[in-house]
């Protein structure tokens, strides 16, 4: 079974960026479609962003859009999320996971990474 492992985050200032790697420790499927969801916590896991494994279409939330791009790499079975202007409500533990639905309901995904904290404070 494939599994997940995110790495990349970490403390930085607002307005910061960082760039968070989801790497699949086997082929990912071009039916596919990887996401990041990302949860603090008392609080329900929330969709960030999603691509289609073999299109490359890509769907980000409302509270993302313009300032996190999710992007592949095929061949290396790698998936990254690039989080630019950082602010302090972007505070998460991030999480990628695989599904075969283009959805941001995190009931359509079945393989799960460890998650990434992610910090944002000044």
């Amino acid at each position: 079974q494939v599994q997940l492992v995110e790495s990349g985050g970490g403390s930085v200032q607002p307005g910061s960026s960082l760039r968070l790697s989801c790497a699949a420790s086997g082929r990912i499927y071009s039916s596919s479609v990887m996401a990041w969801f990302r949860q603090t916590p008392g609080k329900e896991r929330e969709f960030v962003a999603l691509i289609r494994w073999n299109s490359g279409i890509t769907l980000y939330s409302d509270s993302v859009k313009g300032r996190f791009t999710i992007s592949k790499d095929g061949p290396n079975h790698t998936a990254y999320l690039h989080l630019n202007a950082l602010k302090t409500e972007d505070t998460a533990i991030y999480y990628c996971a695989r599904g075969s639905q283009y959805s941001t309901s995190q009931s359509s995904y079945y393989t799960w990474g460890q998650g990434t904290q992610v910090t944002v404070a000044s």
